[in-house]
C-alpha cells in the first residue's frame, strides 16, 4: 500500500498582513506547521489557525524560522548553535503553549525558509534545531528535507523523523531544492507539481531541474500555502492519488507505524 502526508506551511499571516488561504487548505492536508511568529504569525493567527486544524482534525506542528519577519524568515543568518536551538525552543514553545490551551497535541516541527536549506546541509545547524526538539519532547516527529544532514541529525539523537518532499519545488541533482531565485525553482504547473508527487510517492524517484532522475522517498509532501495554486494543487493530489490507490494519512499514523 502506498501512503503519505500532505502538509502545508500555514498561520503565515500577522496583523493586518494576510498571507495564504488557511482555511480552504485545511479541508486537503492532513499536516499543519504553524508560524510562530518570527517570520509570520502572531498570537491571534496561531491561536486561530490551531482551532481550524483542530476542527477539521489536522495534527499540528510548530514552524519555526530564523528572527527574520522582515524578510519572511527567507534570508540566511549567521547565529551560533546555541542561539539556533534557543530561538528554535522559544518558538515551539509558543505555539505547543496554544496548543494546551485548546486541548491539543503538538505532533511534530518543521523549520522554516533559510533554517530548513541551511539545516538540510549543515549538521551542525541540523543538530541545534534536532537538540531543541529533543528538550522539548522526545515524542515530537521532525519533518526534514529527504536526504539531508536533517534526517542524520534525527537520527544520531533519537528522535522520530519525517522525510519530506515537494510538489511544487525543483531539486537539483544532489537532491537539495532549488534557490527560489533560480528560475523554475518553483513549480506553478499543476500537471507538473502532481506528476512530480505520483513519481515519488509510487516510484521513489524525481528528475531534477537539469534532466536527471535521482532515487528519494519520502513520509509527507509539503505543498506550500503562500502559494496562489495551492488548493487547485491539493484537489488535483487528491483526485489524481485517489485514482492512483494512494491512501492520505497524518504523519503521526505513518512514522509511528513504520
Amino acid at each position: 500500500m502506498f501512503a503519505i502526508d500532505l502538509n502545508a506551511d500555514l498561520g503565515e499571516s500577522f496583523g493586518a498582513y494576510k498571507m495564504g488561504s488557511d482555511e480552504e487548505l485545511m479541508k486537503y492536508i492532513t499536516s499543519a506547521n504553524i508560524a510562530c511568529g518570527m517570520h509570520g504569525g502572531d498570537p491571534i493567527v496561531i491561536n486561530n489557525t490551531i482551532l481550524m486544524a483542530k476542527a477539521h482534525k489536522v495534527n499540528i506542528g510548530a514552524h519555526p524560522s530564523y528572527p527574520d519577519l522582515q524578510g519572511f524568515g527567507r534570508r540566511d543568518m549567521v547565529l551560533s548553535e546555541l542561539e539556533i536551538e534557543c530561538f528554535v525552543l522559544y518558538q515551539i514553545g509558543a505555539v505547543d503553549a496554544f496548543c494546551r490551551a485548546n486541548s491539543v497535541e503538538l505532533k511534530h516541527t518543521k523549520p522554516h525558509g533559510a533554517l530548513y536549506n541551511a539545516a538540510a546541509k549543515d549538521l551542525n545547524i541540523a543538530l541545534a534545531i534536532v537538540n531543541a526538539i529533543k528538550k522539548f519532547n522526545n515524542n515530537t516527529i521532525l519533518v526534514g528535507l529527504a536526504n539531508s544532514k536533517f534526517i542524520q541529525a534525527g537520527k544520531e539523537v533519537g528522535i522520530k523523523v519525517a522525510k519530506e518532499v515537494f510538489a511544487d519545488r525543483a531539486y537539483d541533482d544532489s537532491g537539495f531544492l532549488v534557490p527560489r531565485k533560480v528560475p523554475g525553482s518553483v513549480i506553478t504547473d499543476i500537471d507538473l507539481a502532481v506528476n512530480q508527487a505520483l513519481q515519488i510517492v509510487k516510484y521513489k524517484k524525481v528528475q531534477t531541474i537539469s534532466g536527471k532522475i535521482i532515487d528519494i522517498q519520502g513520509d509527507t509532501i509539503c505543498v506550500h500555502g503562500d502559494n496562489p495554486k495551492a488548493k487547485d494543487l491539493l484537489d488535483s493530489l487528491f483526485y489524481v492519488f485517489k485514482k492512483e490507490g494512494i491512501t492520505i494519512l497524518p504523519l503521526s499514523e505513518i512514522v509511528n507505524g513504520a
